[in-house]
């Protein structure tokens, strides 16, 4: 739904393979655009600043997270203010699913 396509769009073939927030950066550092439906200005910025803290607090390093005053402080700024945090996922493994732990 966030993306605009059906769920059986087929140019994105095999739909295990999708990563939705490897989807989700690339759309924000490659065109920028997150619109969903018509949205106005003010709700494009905010869902802009939200992808931006979300994607902050998916890293996989801890230590690279912000903490939850900065993520506040992040949500109340200006959304002109925020980075876009480095690629904070690698893709998902294939054929790995399978494997146990030991």
């Amino acid at each position: 739904m966030a993306g605009q396509r059906k769920n059986s769009d087929s140019r994105m073939g095999n739909p295990s393979q999708i990563y939705f927030p490897a989807w989700v950066y690339k759309q924000l550092v490659g065109s920028g655009d997150l619109k969903v439906g018509n949205m106005n200005e003010e709700e494009e910025m905010l869902i802009k600043k939200m992808v931006i803290v979300g994607l902050g607090c998916i890293q996989l390093n801890p230590c690279h997270r912000p903490s939850m005053k900065t993520v506040i402080e992040m949500l109340m700024g200006d959304v002109r203010d925020l980075e876009v945090p480095p690629k904070p996922f690698v893709s998902p493994a294939r054929g790995r699913l399978g494997r146990s732990l030991s």
